[in-house]
């Protein structure tokens, strides 16, 4: 199948690249020329483990090119995705006026028939949306159809997700697009629903919702776990052995970030209000989350006191591990609360320093964990990188001011830290 990815961002690149892995030919599409020239010089915009590897081996089997000509990358395809970015606006809604943009050139260009594919995460109705635009634009009056195939890649794992899926959403109107679509991920052998477009479009936010009030819950759960001297590792385990529950997104810390979870809640509840629904259930999930930060905070102040002055340690900064995704992260709300108190802010992450270097200049970035402890009053954990979990913590207590570690992310065993003489802060617990 001759295949259009337009936009290089995590999804686009991934699943860019994952396509060709299957064996389609693939062209991916970027207005932003420093990125494409990146890509054709073997240099990754973005952290994302195993990526790198397929984009060399497709780009050499000559199955995967990058390009800043959607012209071109139109004429050549049959299918074209669009994977740009759906930005939050002041309101919560998406911005998607980079969908319509590319949309409109898509219809310019058509000089056959065409399957437009929404990658991107956008409200309900979107599609109709696109076929408007699509019968506006396009002068030749060609055949197109549209479909929906939301994405479910989780940063971090994004091409074990693409290549594993869990399931295959499609949403279509038409046979001519559902057999297009089924050819595609065919090659994966994979579980495949196939739907209406709008069941498609509300899969997507109804998904990560869902997830963000599982973490929402047990962040509630964890206070009162403190509050009774229960631990919230063993409450989610014994949930998590429910098969109606899972134990999956049931670990406690400083709650959810990344570009997609917050982006996506506020995006239903704006969805629901237009359509006469107030969402109150999910008002809550996003307030708790804004609250496991700020008990964060109070729960490191409560452990110093006062903050001026005093050396904090953070150990991670991207919103989860093995990304250097810093959109929404916890770590940014935390680092500016503490600066705000008059805190000297010392932080090393494996991959995101880059980017957090553009939101903290005023911060000393150190190149490893042991270099953060140095003459810390508190070692904050922020995001779980296995390099974080098998620290030497003689060591690091060696080079410590003050022997605390505040655990965002209960990565370590309360009662072994506190054998080595630190003073152990953890997340309901």
């Amino acid at each position: 199948m001759k295949i259009a990815v337009i936009g290089t961002g995590y999804v686009g690149l991934t699943s860019g690249a994952c396509l060709a892995k299957i064996g389609h030919q693939v062209i991916c599409v970027d207005n932003n020329d420093e990125k494409i020239d990146m890509l054709n010089r073997g240099i990754m915009p973005i952290y994302e483990p195993g990526l790198k590897e397929i984009i060399e081996e497709t780009v050499n089997a000559r199955r995967l090119s990058f390009t800043t000509d959607i012209q071109k990358a139109v004429r050549e395809s049959t299918v074209c995705f669009v994977a740009v970015g759906t930005p939050p606006l002041e309101t919560g809604e998406p911005d998607l006026t980079y969908v319509e943009n590319v949309v409109r050139d898509i219809a310019a260009n058509m000089n056959d028939y065409r399957l437009i594919v929404e990658k991107s995460t956008v409200p309900v109705q979107t599609s109709n949306w696109i076929r408007k635009t699509v019968e506006r634009y396009c002068r030749t009056g060609v055949e197109f159809d549209i479909a929906s195939n939301p994405e479910f890649l989780r940063e971090g794992v994004a091409v074990q997700d693409f290549l594993h899926p869990d399931r295959i959403v499609i949403g279509v109107e038409s046979n001519r697009a559902r057999d297009i679509m089924l050819e595609i991920y065919r090659p994966l052998n994979a579980p495949v629903i196939v739907t209406d477009i709008a069941s498609a479009e509300l899969i997507k936010h109804a998904s990560n919702a869902f997830l963000a009030m599982k973490i929402s819950f047990i962040n509630a759960v964890a206070v009162l776990c403190e509050a009774v001297g229960a631990d919230v590792r063993l409450v989610a385990n014994g949930m998590g052995m429910d098969k109606r529950i899972v134990r999956d997104f049931l670990d406690a810390g400083l709650g959810y970030g990344g570009f997609c979870f917050p982006k996506d809640l506020r995006a239903f509840i704006r969805i629901a209000e237009k359509l006469g629904y107030d969402f109150r259930l999910l008002r809550e999930v996003e307030k708790i989350n804004e609250e496991t930060k700020q008990r964060f905070i109070q729960k490191i102040r409560g452990a110093l006191w006062n903050l001026k002055n005093k050396n904090i340690g953070i150990l991670g900064l991207s919103f989860k591990p093995n990304t250097d995704d810093m959109r929404f992260a916890p770590s940014i709300d935390i680092i500016n609360a503490l600066l705000a108190e008059g805190a000297n802010i010392r932080a090393y992450d494996p991959q995101a320093m880059k980017n957090a270097r553009r939101i903290f200049p005023q911060i000393e970035f150190c190149t490893s964990a042991e270099d953060v402890a140095r003459d810390a009053d508190l070692l904050a954990i922020i995001t779980e990188w296995d390099e974080f979990k098998k620290l030497d913590l003689h060591l690091i207590k060696s080079k410590m001011r003050l022997p605390i570690i505040c655990d965002g992310r209960n990565i370590y065993d309360r009662y072994q830290v506190e054998a080595l003489g630190f003073t152990y802060i953890g997340m309901g617990r």
